[in-house]
């Protein structure tokens, strides 16, 4: 992951999930190349899609932010899950989604994150 470029989003719909993602951004920062913030997460996952950026993660999403990026990522072959790595349904207000070949090691910073500060 050291080379990888990775991006996200950030909510205001709760202080936690603030908080949660600033954890989670701070780790990531550590770990890859560089993280940006483009401002829509079906963007996002388009650009994970055209390889444009390695990994994407994000908390406080609705189905209308994810649903089209969610389906060209997958026609394109990356691996969506939530921060567990169970299979992403569009309810979902968690998603990780990624080139495939780092996405064990993307989901091991985000729950990490969770239990150093659970």
């Amino acid at each position: 992951m050291e080379e990888s470029l990775l991006c996200t989003g950030f909510t205001h719909e709760n202080e936690w999930m603030v908080e949660e993602n600033l954890r989670h951004f701070q780790n990531f920062i550590r770990k890859a190349r560089a993280v940006r913030r483009d401002g829509s997460a079906a963007l996002d996952l388009c650009y994970v899609a055209c390889r444009r950026y390695d990994g994407f993660w994000e908390l406080g999403l609705h189905p209308w932010d994810t649903a089209a990026g969610y389906l060209i990522l997958k026609e394109a072959g990356g691996r969506v899950t939530d921060f567990s790595g169970n299979e992403f349904k569009i309810q979902f207000e968690e998603i990780l989604a990624s080139n495939g070949i780092i996405h064990e090691e993307m989901m091991q910073v985000l729950l990490s994150s969770r239990e150093i500060h659970a």
